[in-house]
């Protein structure tokens, strides 16, 4: 029999298929059996035009047979099938399916999510065979044919008998290699294990053989004391019907709940359930889910985000990252459409519109429904935020705050005088008219965060202040800048805006009384401020340290414990209380006593770090401090 050569094109991708186009070996087989689903497709949509097609839904399926002594493994579906020369031209150019040619604008068929739309799959069997067969019998016709090929070098097609209708695949796998081990698709449970990770969706039912134990029964009709038998039974491995094209009227949260945990190996039930569907420029199912507990290495380098993505119910991509951005990283799920371009292989995506627009969709539908809980439900909001808000955070922060008008409204910070978290706006809209500032004080305690002496004079207003607990929060108040014309005023800077004109004159005044003392605090600790003053902000504490600038104290500390900060200070500022008995001692001090004095200077300041939680410069040299006042 002669053997009839590729055409140049399909050599060189079949070299490419066996070589390098896939990732795993694995994929080869949801490629046939997606080439299987799209034969039967063919032939059920006949059956809905033409009577003479005796088959009904319920009469199509795909088995998958495991021959472990042959080292065979054969696909069989009974779709249309193939006489000789659409084996000629499906296999022996670059293959394809024709199925977009059966869909038409004005199909309107429900059930003919065709999936034929995917190239090259068949040749994803050379990748684990050495020789390759199929045995087809056309729909409505007599003669079977037999195509068969052991690669690049060829293939030949023969007539051959063959009972019923559809085709058989059959690869004959390779031998095992020190790198490669071939033997793993001869175990049944490996093939059930693949066509449940990439098949399982797929509308007909995928069957194998399966071996099972028994009780072993008696003639008299009663078992046997623990003697088991093995036996045989064809079972259906895939599930055939997505819970994401459900109706959601039909499901309940337990059906969601344990979709989630057996898809995504999570103990706990999901924080917020999201399905939807969408028509229009792209269409798309997609089933999201948001943990109520951060994955075990959600903040490590090793956790992959994305969506599972799927297209017609066959699983394209494991994680999909184009499809969320980081800052919903914690999103689980898939999402499924019919739209996306694929070219050479299902894993090969096209980065293309029909992508961009579904993960666009996805980023609306996410933050409504973040939306939704924040105004509805607080409680499992402050929970949802308390797990993920940093990742909000770092969102409006990165990129120079090209997301922060997307993702400022899902910001919440704690309230000191409302004791909860609340938003920004909800902060603004309870402003007394006269209050000039946002004000927030940062801490990683709002308990600790409410005693800090910089809030004295906020407290005495009656303004309300919110509690920044993570190190990025500093950075993204810098990005938002304000919030409908209200600019964020720091409690620690050195200005805040609440001295009257009088209070001012009366602290400028007293300041030029006492400028020399000033002066000689400024010397006994060096360059470690840039200035001593007065404050007007003090009320009951005898000092506190604020920061001019760009760089806060805050800033300060988060800059310089990263692995590159450096030596990073911001401008410190030692505030003292001129109404306080320790300001009084430093008076006396600095007539009567030069040295103390000195001694009194260094410990206010580092009781100033202490409550700003800086680390002591020198913890040693304080402790002596601390033992020469006391002498």
């Amino acid at each position: 029999m002669e053997k009839k050569q590729f055409q140049s094109e399909s050599k060189r991708v079949l070299e490419l298929m066996i070589n390098s186009i896939y990732t795993h070996k694995e994929i080869f087989l949801r490629e046939l059996i997606s080439n299987a689903s799209d034969a039967i497709d063919k032939l059920y949509f006949k059956s809905l035009t033409d009577s003479n097609v005796d088959m009904g839904r319920g009469d199509f399926e795909i088995i998958i047979k495991v021959d472990k002594d042959n080292r065979t493994i054969t696909v069989s579906d009974n779709g249309c099938g193939m006489n000789a020369e659409q084996l000629e031209s499906n296999l022996g150019t670059i293959a394809h399916s024709g199925t977009l040619r059966l869909k038409t604008s004005e199909e309107k068929l429900d059930d003919m999510d065709l999936i034929g739309q995917f190239g090259i799959g068949f040749y994803a069997a050379f990748m684990v065979s050495e020789k390759v067969t199929v045995t087809s019998l056309a729909y409505g016709e007599d003669q079977a044919y037999r195509w068969e090929s052991t690669g690049v070098d060829g293939y030949t097609i023969e007539p051959c008998k063959k009972n019923g209708v559809g085709t058989d695949i059959v690869l004959m796998l390779k031998d095992n290699t020190e790198d490669e081990s071939y033997d793993e698709f001869l175990d049944k449970y490996r093939i059930s294990a693949l066509v449940k990770k990439y098949s399982d969706y797929i509308r007909y039912p995928i069957k194998m053989e399966m071996e099972k134990n028994r009780l072993k029964e008696s003639g008299d009709g009663d078992s046997s004391d623990n003697e088991y038998e093995t036996y045989t039974e064809l079972e259906t491995l895939n599930s055939m019907v997505p819970l994401w094209k459900r109706n959601k009227a039909e499901l309940k949260d337990e059906d969601y709940n344990s979709f989630y945990r057996e898809k995504f190996f999570d103990f706990s039930d999901p924080l917020l359930t999201i399905h939807t569907n969408a028509e229009g420029m792209v269409s798309y199912n997609a089933l999201l889910f948001i943990p109520s507990k951060a994955p075990y290495n959600y903040y490590t380098k090793d956790f992959q985000r994305g969506l599972q993505l799927y297209s017609s119910g066959v699983l394209i991509m494991e994680n999909c990252a184009d499809l969320l951005p980081d800052y919903f990283s914690f999103v689980r799920g898939l999402a499924d459409s019919q739209d996306l371009s694929l070219n050479i292989s299902r894993e090969m995506l096209q980065h293309d519109r029909q992508l961009k627009l579904i993960a666009n969709s996805l980023e609306k539908k996410i933050k409504n429904e973040l939306k939704k809980i924040l105004t509805n439900d607080r409680e499992k909001y402050t929970d949802f935020f308390n797990t993920f808000g940093l990742a909000i955070k770092y969102g409006i922060y990165q990129d120079f705050g090209a997301k922060k008008d997307f993702l400022k409204d899902l910001l919440v910070y704690h309230s000191l005088n409302e004791g909860k978290y609340v938003t920004v706006a909800e902060y603004v809209e309870k402003m007394d008219d006269d209050q000039p500032h946002i004000y927030y004080i940062s801490g990683h305690d709002p308990k600790a965060i409410s005693r800090l002496p910089q809030l004295e004079k906020i407290k005495e207003k009656g303004y309300d202040v919110l509690c920044l607990t993570d190190d990025v929060d500093e950075f993204v108040i810098q990005v938002l800048g304000d919030w409908d014309g209200k600019t964020f005023m720091s409690a620690k800077s050195g200005d805040t805006g609440l001295s009257e004109e009088t209070e001012k004159k009366e602290i400028e005044d007293r300041e030029k009384e006492h400028s020399e003392l000033l002066d000689a605090i400024k010397s006994a600790l060096g360059d470690k401020v840039t200035s001593v003053k007065l404050s007007t902000r003090l009320k009951s504490h005898p000092v506190c340290l604020s920061a001019e600038g760009e760089i806060s104290l805050e800033m300060e500390k988060v800059l310089n414990s990263m692995p590159q900060g450096g030596n990073i200070k911001a401008k410190r500022v030692l505030e003292l209380n001129a109404e306080h008995p320790v300001f009084r001692k430093l008076v006396e001090l600095k007539e009567n006593d030069p040295q103390k004095f000195d001694v009194f200077s260094r410990v206010l300041y580092g009781q100033a770090l202490l409550i700003e939680g800086v680390d002591l410069e020198d913890p040693i040299a304080f402790s002596e401090d601390i033992t020469a006042m006391m002498e």
